[in-house]
Parts: structure tokens; C-alpha cells; sequence
């Protein structure tokens, strides 16, 4: 169906020598499916960025393409020059600039404000060294005033130089589709990758959704809540919603796919084992 280059898969920064370890082990094992790249995200403010960095090296170090994820809330333009500087002496190519998330009781907002700032910033310190990509929301960023601002803050970042863009991960693909016409009718045309969350955990799903702003239909959390304590069921199912979603992404013109592991390795291997054939 799509050979798996074309697929990426996002880690985040361990916090523990227990989490270093689950995540190499993991890592491991995903490095079978040859993804095109993993990336790493950016805690809260920045709270990460040396974990980031150090994911970052040691998956470079395996052989395997590395990107970062880069906010600019609460840096300075000297901070987040010296963090280009380093991913560029270490030969990293491409990163993912985001506004990123206030940490909680956090008042500032650091010298650049939003994506398309910091994009311009990337792209004035180092020219094309890096492949850029950016968050896209099909279902709408949940702090946007409007679909239509929405809209208008993701071509702002295209045309600051992105290269491309991964979705927040959701589970109607009429939403993604629909984004894509949308950007593609105001002139932007770069690939926009759908973002994929494995459903393993009901609960867990549940609370990343709130936060996030992604849309669970309803008969998915009727049939996922049905199941209480059955995580074989919630995994099974989840399984074929999310394998049916891929499908139709992919059938329809979808670029690619980012999987969201939560540094797990079992439900992104089984994801792709039924996609690639």
C-alpha cells in the first residue's frame, strides 16, 4: 500500500534512567519498520530541552534521522540561536518549530510569540539547512477564535518557510480532508501529514482529547467506554478503527503518517505491519 519511508514516528524525552532504557528498547524495535524519521518533543517552556537534545544525538548516533520539536515559548532569540547552533554541528536537517505550551503559573511569552516568528527566526539564522514542519489542526486548534483564524495562523507559518506540516492526531478523516482542500484553496501546497494516536487506553485517550481538542465520535467512545476494564477488547477495537482511519487517509491522498508511540512500540508495530504489504 505505501512503503514506510513514508511513515515517522514521535517519541517523547524520558524523564527517568527507567524511561532511557523502556525508550531505547522500544526504539529498537521500531527501527525495524524503517521510518523515515523519529522525533522528539519539547516539554513546556522549554522544560526538556536537554532531554530533547540528548534523545535527539543518541537516535542520530544509532544511524537513524532525528528531528527535535523546537518551541519558542519562553526563549530568547540568544537561546534558541545556540540550540540551532547545536543541532547544526551535529548535522541535524530538519525540526519542528511550534509555539509550544505555557507551563503551568508560567506569565512570560519569550522574545518570539508564535510559530510563524519562530520560522522566520529559523530561517533568517540558517537559511535552508533545515526541513521545517509545523502543527496543522483539521479539527481546529482549541485556543483558535475561529476556523477561519485557525486557518490563517497555518498559512502565516507556510509562508514564513515551512516545509511541511503534521496534523494533531484525530479520528475523522472528512476533518482532514476538508483542511486540506481548505489550505490548498488559499495557495499553500505543502504535504500535510496526518498525525495517528494508537487507542490503547480509554481513560488515557479521553484526557489527552480534552486537553488537545481532538474529536472522538461518538460510537468510538460509546463502544471503547462499553468495555471497562477489558483492555484486550480497547485494543482490539482500537486496532480496527484506527487501521480503517490510515486506510482511508492513505486512499485519499493522505502523504503520509506520523505516528504518535507515547514511547511505546506495540500498538505503532501493529498499526503498520496491517498498512504495509
Amino acid at each position: 500500500m505505501i512503503e514506510s519511508p513514508n511513515f515517522s514516528i514521535e517519541f517523547y524525552p524520558p524523564k527517568t534512567p527507567e524511561g532511557a532504557n523502556n525508550l531505547r528498547a522500544a526504539r529498537q524495535k521500531l527501527a525495524l519498520l524503517n521510518p523515515k524519521y523519529f522525533s522528539v518533543t519539547f516539554g513546556a517552556g522549554g522544560s526538556t530541552q536537554q532531554g530533547t537534545l540528548d534523545t535527539v544525538l543518541e537516535i542520530q548516533r544509532e544511524g537513524h534521522s532525528a528531528a527535535p520539536h523546537l518551541s519558542c515559548v519562553g526563549g530568547s532569540r540568544e537561546s534558541l540561536r545556540a540550540i540551532l547552533g547545536q543541532y547544526k554541528d551535529n548535522g541535524i536537517k530538519r525540526v519542528v518549530a511550534l509555539r509550544g505550551d505555557l507551563p503551568s503559573g508560567y506569565g512570560g511569552g519569550g522574545e518570539l510569540r508564535y510559530a510563524n516568528e519562530l520560522i522566520e527566526f529559523i530561517r533568517a539564522e540558517t537559511g535552508d539547512w533545515f526541513h521545517i514542519e509545523v502543527a496543522a489542526y483539521p479539527e481546529v486548534h482549541p485556543q483558535a477564535r475561529s476556523p477561519q483564524e485557525d486557518l490563517q495562523n497555518f498559512a502565516r507559518k507556510v509562508r514564513a518557510g515551512a516545509d511541511a506540516a503534521i496534523t494533531q492526531y484525530f479520528y475523522n478523516a472528512d476533518a482532514y480532508f476538508a483542511f486540506v482542500d481548505q489550505v490548498r484553496a488559499l495557495g499553500i501546497d505543502v504535504p500535510v501529514i496526518a498525525g495517528i494516536m494508537p487507542i490503547t487506553n480509554y481513560t488515557q485517550l479521553m484526557r489527552f482529547s480534552d486537553m488537545c481538542g481532538a474529536e472522538i465520535p461518538r460510537w468510538v467512545r460509546l463502544r471503547l467506554a462499553s468495555y471497562g476494564d477489558d483492555t484486550a477488547s480497547i485494543k482490539a477495537f482500537g486496532l480496527d478503527v484506527v487501521t480503517q482511519l490510515c486506510e482511508r487517509l492513505l486512499a485519499g491522498g493522505a502523504p503520509g503518517l506520523h505516528f504518535y508511540s507515547m514511547n511505546q512500540a506495540g500498538p505503532t508495530t501493529a498499526l503498520w505491519e496491517r498498512l504495509v504489504k
